[in-house]
């Protein structure tokens, strides 16, 4: 009530609380409810479901022979064989796509035409036709390969059977794949960078290839990361192509040992148990590495899934200078202070 109210002997009534009715949406709860009876009928028919083989009753997925394959021998070897195909073919990836990019986007226009037929034919066909051609196709081709004078006399040659061995054929076929498309994702990230970037260097003295190497490639490494990461898990599962060239990878390994003990679905979900996992690990560490080129390009980073986990048990967020320490990154500095004292 005003001054004037009081003296004009009027009251001014107070309006009626607002009574807040929250919005219903009951078609959610539906789709709770249907959803939870879905899974819990897979869950259900994945562990307890029985079916009747031979003699006995085994469940339907058979994870017993889940539990007995798991850890065995072939399978950790398979295992070990996909990890090096990955690490090799996405070396040859990388190098062959940083090269690619920069004969892409040379203004030598036989370097530009050479990688635009490079990746023409390498994204136009199936990486399973690759993995075969490498392993048959050259020996076929060519049953000798020699080294010497071109045009002119021979001083060394090798069997082609001899040099390029199942092993080498599948590295040699998932890294000039992957270098394909690695040389877009790399093509793409020079792109990103800003063109006075390149001025600027030139104005300092620096020649094209210092450029490249010291100043775009670096900027260029925030946009290069995310898709990276996604083509080391695509070629941590293209592995399994390499079947074709009698690699005995991990999907090669379960392959051998189901059709021994004609146990096909148990051994099928020994080799996705394994996929999962490795992926899993290379996400993890992905975030991790797209976190730290990330760092120039966001004023305060997020908290990762671990700074969270311990908010929660602290009952307080992480401080900022607890995730600068957590994720790496010096605490800032002031140069002439000393102990509080100028």
């Amino acid at each position: 009530m005003t001054a004037q109210d009081e003296a004009a002997g009027t009251t001014v009534s107070r309006p009626p609380d607002i009574k807040a009715v929250p919005v219903r949406h009951p078609g959610r709860w539906v789709a709770v409810a249907i959803i939870a009876v879905i899974v819990a009928m897979m869950v259900h028919t994945a562990v307890f479901a029985r079916v009747k083989r031979g003699n006995s009753l085994q469940t339907r997925f058979g994870w017993g022979v889940v539990g007995d394959y798991l850890f065995a021998r072939p399978i950790l070897q398979g295992v070990l064989t996909t990890l090096e195909l990955t690490a090799i073919g996405m070396a040859i990836g990388i190098v062959g796509g940083i090269l690619l990019a920069v004969m892409r986007l040379s203004v030598n226009p036989v370097l530009s035409g050479v990688s635009w037929v490079y990746l023409w034919f390498f994204r136009g066909t199936p990486l399973l036709v690759q993995l075969a051609f490498w392993y048959s196709g050259i020996s076929y081709l060519y049953p000798q390969l020699s080294l010497g004078v071109p045009f002119g006399p021979e001083v060394t040659h090798f069997s082609a059977n001899n040099l390029i061995v199942p092993m080498v054929a599948a590295c040699i076929g998932l890294g000039f794949n992957e270098a394909a498309y690695m040389a877009e994702i790399v093509r793409a990230g020079i792109l990103s960078v800003e063109e006075g970037q390149m001025e600027a260097a030139s104005s300092l003295g620096m020649n094209r290839a210092l450029t490249m190497r010291r100043v775009i490639l670096p900027q260029a490494m925030r946009v290069i990361i995310p898709p990276t990461g996604n083509e080391v898990i695509s070629m941590l599962k293209n592995t399994s192509l390499a079947y074709i060239a009698a690699v005995g990878e991990l999907y090669f390994a379960q392959y051998i040992i189901a059709a021994r003990t004609y146990q096909i679905v148990p051994m099928l979900l020994v080799a996705c148990i394994w996929y999962l996992a490795m992926t899993s690990v290379l996400m993890v560490g992905q975030y991790y590495i797209e976190r730290h080129y990330a760092r120039g390009a966001v004023r305060q980073m997020p908290p990762t899934p671990w700074q969270k986990f311990r908010g929660l048990v602290r009952r307080r967020p992480p401080t900022p200078a607890e995730i600068a320490v957590d994720a790496g990154a010096d605490l800032p500095t002031w140069h002439g202070v000393q102990g509080g004292q100028h």
